[in-house]
């Protein structure tokens, strides 16, 4: 295997626009599925994943909902500004991405006819602790009303149904993307997977900032990863032990494993920064979307199959795939 990547540009490909999926398939089980199985590529469907699995294998999901936290808000002057819900920090603050955050002081008032949010201390890199206010109803109710999926930016729209920005067993609203390997992922599908033998099992990562952020840093050495929240219950760590193979389904289910199977709590936060020479504890193949270059899932991809990647990655542009967030994907098994 060749040294692993040191640099920004040794993670980077050429990525053209045509090839980013702007909108979801008509139905979430026609996406492509690349497998990449002892060195040979297939094309196949992700309604087909039940027959690319075993008897024995685990398969887990990241079953966080997205929290329709985008929020169009304007400043006493009428300015435009948008606050970004990431993380709920106590009963009243939150982290959250907030643009035009530099002209905006701390104590300023922005509002909607639904809420207002105060913005406090400036974080860097447009993150602000924010305190929204909604008088005697529910922060969640009014997200519900006048709250916007949280696409990322290099979706030029929004969707018409937002239900398909989630997965279909979604529980509690806590991240701020969706674990977009999931969406493909079907009731009919699920129930292929446990009629084969295989085992369907739960956890929690809260998607934050790392997804909306590329790495910066031109040495990889010097990017440092924001935190994430997870937790991985009880009877998902006995699955895992008792599993042939553990696959894992997006990359958010990958570090949120990972971070537990090197030793750390099954709950807790997550700062692992999955890139070459990393020794792997727990997953053994990876269904998961095309990502952007030169960006920190990139090099988990790296990380998981090598320098292949750059081979899958070469086939499904050349074979039309759709990359990213609302495109196909990809089955490998780690190398």
């Amino acid at each position: 295997m060749e040294r692993p990547p040191q640099t920004l540009a040794e993670v980077g490909y050429e990525l053209p626009a045509a090839a980013i999926a702007q909108t979801p398939l008509a139905r979430r089980d026609e996406a492509r599925l690349l497998v990449d199985h002892d060195n040979e590529i297939l094309h196949r469907r992700v309604h087909e994943l039940p027959e690319l699995l075993s008897e024995g294998d685990l398969v887990v999901v990241n079953n966080t909902r997205v929290l329709p936290a985008r929020i169009r808000l304007r400043r006493s002057s009428g300015g435009a500004v948008e606050v970004l819900l990431l993380e709920q920090l106590d009963e009243r603050r939150w982290e959250a991405l907030v643009r035009p955050s530099r002209r905006l002081e701390a104590g300023s008032v922005v509002a909607n006819a639904a809420m207002s949010v105060v913005i406090g201390e400036d974080l860097g890199e447009g993150r602000r602790i924010v305190v929204p206010e909604v008088g005697d109803r529910r922060l969640l109710d009014v997200l519900d009303d006048v709250g916007l999926p949280p696409l990322p930016p290099y979706i030029e729209r929004q969707i018409a149904d937002p239900e398909r920005y989630q997965t279909v067993y979604g529980q509690r609203p806590v991240s701020a993307a969706a674990p977009t390997a999931g969406l493909h992922l079907t009731e009919s599908v699920l129930s292929g997977l446990r009629a084969k033998g295989a085992k369907v099992a739960t956890v929690e990562l809260a998607v934050g900032l790392d997804t909306f952020r590329p790495i910066t840093a031109e040495r990889l050495d010097d990017h440092r990863m924001h935190s994430e929240w997870y937790s991985i219950p009880e009877s998902t760590q006995r699955l895992v032990r008792g599993a042939d193979r553990v696959v894992a389904i997006g990359t958010t289910v990958v570090r949120a494993l990972e971070t537990w199977g090197r030793g750390g709590p099954p709950e807790g936060r997550s700062s692992l920064f999955i890139r070459r020479p990393f020794e792997w504890s727990l997953v053994d193949l990876l269904m998961t979307n095309f990502h952007l270059p030169a960006s920190t899932l990139l090099c988990m991809i790296d990380a998981f199959v090598g320098p292949r990647w750059r081979e899958l990655y070469a086939e499904a542009l050349a074979q039309n795939y759709r990359f990213l967030s609302f495109g196909d994907a990809m089955l490998c098994e780690r190398r």
